[in-house]
């Protein structure tokens, strides 16, 4: 702890984003990275807790005041083997993750907690600049010990980290890819100017480097049988997602111009990657009236997406009430604070609706013209949870030519691999597999990340494929050198 009283005299610095009239125009990413000086700043912040609330607080367990003191130090290359020794992607939690590591941050008391997700990006994006991330190839001594086979369903963070830790154990591994290109979610659902996809590309080309072999464009289930992946003691890891959507079931549901969300993101990204396979345009927003229903992230990426196309408004629907500008801190931390919170697309142009309820879609022919909305009131029981019910009289209606639903995911497609090795399922119609050894009903077969948990944070998805990864390491040869996360 270099400062003890940084945290005291220096204000947290977030990283500058483009002017929303400029990043509006095209499809890249639009934040950068601090200074060198800022970030040696912002690393001092760090209190260096006795109990370090953020390490806990981080589901893959980042060390995160070790490498921000080495920052504050300038020792960058340490800073990256401390990260990357718990975390196989950080470039992209350093991009996507919500960094429940801030909320949990004791300066987050303070209203101001240290900028980790800013510091964790720059540090792996220097080590790529520099050349410190080279494939990690596994040791004569694993590669002596017994081997196993490895197929792995789903080339989302779950299956690549799963995938990527077990190429370093020194195991056969080959992920399979239903959609034309490796990524899954990473690649398809996730905006542009939220990821690259050059910086995925650079993270596939280092694993195909360490071993790691990807077959996409195969339906596993369908164009090969789950059970031939499995002949010969071969394992299968199932990392295929969450993939049935949530729906509303509301009069003019059916009409034209109403889309899943993943549908509609998925066609934008295809159109930008010609080489992801896409033969149909995708569904654009522009010059029309979109509304969004959802307000997660998901739902968010909508709204971005829909005002690059060009779309004369775009309003987002949550059902949920307004939270407060200022929320209790001391009563929800170390766990996140319900409080709003600034939304990059609010500024470019994008409305919030809070409180509100979608209860129709309006026709004008075949297409929706509309959505008819419900004011909710929420209330809170004795019990502490919160029950909404309809304010009589107080109704809206919104013009929209595109509505998108954006509220989530049920669980895992049901057909195809899991039909075919007759897996069982949870009360949610999750795979069931255990915390400890993800182990499924079917002897040989492991799940992890969203098919398993349910639909989560991609930092969620990343530490499962680890865990995963040493479950099957321990199972092939009786124990295992890999971390548990």
């Amino acid at each position: 702890m270099h400062g003890p009283t940084a945290f005291l005299r220096t204000p947290r610095v977030d990283p500058d984003r483009e002017a929303p009239g400029r990043r509006i125009r095209h499809w890249q990413e639009y934040e950068a990275l601090l200074p060198d000086a800022e970030l040696a700043e912002q690393g001092e912040r760090c209190m260096d807790c006795g109990l370090p609330w953020c390490h806990g607080y981080c589901p893959v367990h980042n060390q995160i005041p070790e490498w921000n003191a080495l920052v504050t130090e300038g020792h960058w290359r340490a800073a990256w083997e401390q990260l990357e020794a718990t975390n196989n992607f950080p470039e992209l939690t350093g991009r996507l993750c919500p960094a429940p590591c801030e909320d949990a941050c004791t300066l987050r008391l303070s209203g101001a907690p240290v900028t980790i997700r800013a510091i964790e990006l720059a540090i792996i994006e220097r080590a790529w600049r520099r050349g410190w991330v080279k494939p990690q190839r596994p040791t004569e001594a694993s590669l002596e010990q017994s081997r196993g086979r490895v197929s792995v369903v789903g080339s989302g963070p779950a299956g690549l980290a799963c995938a990527q830790q077990l190429a370093r154990a020194g195991h056969d591994v080959t992920v399979y890819e239903a959609a034309p290109k490796i990524g899954g979610l990473l690649r398809y659902g996730i905006p542009d100017f939220r990821l690259e996809k050059q910086v995925l590309d650079r993270r596939l080309k280092q694993m195909q480097g360490e071993g790691v072999r990807f077959r996409a464009g195969v339906k596993v289930g369908v164009d090969v049988a789950a059970k031939d992946l499995m002949e010969d003691e071969g394992i299968l890891v199932l990392a295929c997602g969450s993939s049935t959507p949530r729906d509303i079931a509301v009069p003019g549901r059916s009409l034209s111009g109403v889309h899943f969300a993943l549908d509609y993101l998925t066609g934008q990204n295809r159109a930008l990657d010609r080489g992801a396979g896409s033969r149909l345009p995708p569904i654009d927003g522009r010059g029309l009236d979109v509304v969004v229903i959802g307000g997660g992230d998901t739902g968010s990426d909508c709204v971005g997406t829909a005002i690059r196309q060009g779309a004369r408004s775009v309003t987002q629907i949550q059902y949920h009430a307004e939270p407060p500008r200022n929320g209790d801190v001391l009563r929800h931390w170390p766990g996140p604070v319900p409080e709003l919170t600034p939304n990059d697309h609010d500024a470019e142009g994008g409305r919030r609706l809070w409180g509100w309820e979608t209860v129709g879609l309006r026709p004008e022919g075949e297409r929706v013209s509309g959505v008819d909305l419900q004011r909710l009131r929420w209330t809170q029981a004795d019990d502490g949870r919160w029950q909404r019910e309809s304010v009589t009289g107080e109704r809206r209606f919104l013009r929209a030519q595109l509505v998108l639903i954006a509220i989530g995911y049920r669980h895992p497609a049901h057909g195809d691999v899991i039909a075919e090795l007759d897996l069982r399922l949870d009360s949610r119609g999750n795979i069931a597999a255990g915390d400890g050894d993800y182990r499924a009903s079917r002897g040989g077969v492991f799940a992890c990340g969203d098919v398993r948990r349910g639909q989560s944070l991609i930092v969620w998805a990343i530490r499962e494929g680890r865990q995963c990864a040493q479950a099957v390491d321990r199972h092939i040869r009786g124990r295992s050198e890999l971390p548990r996360v």
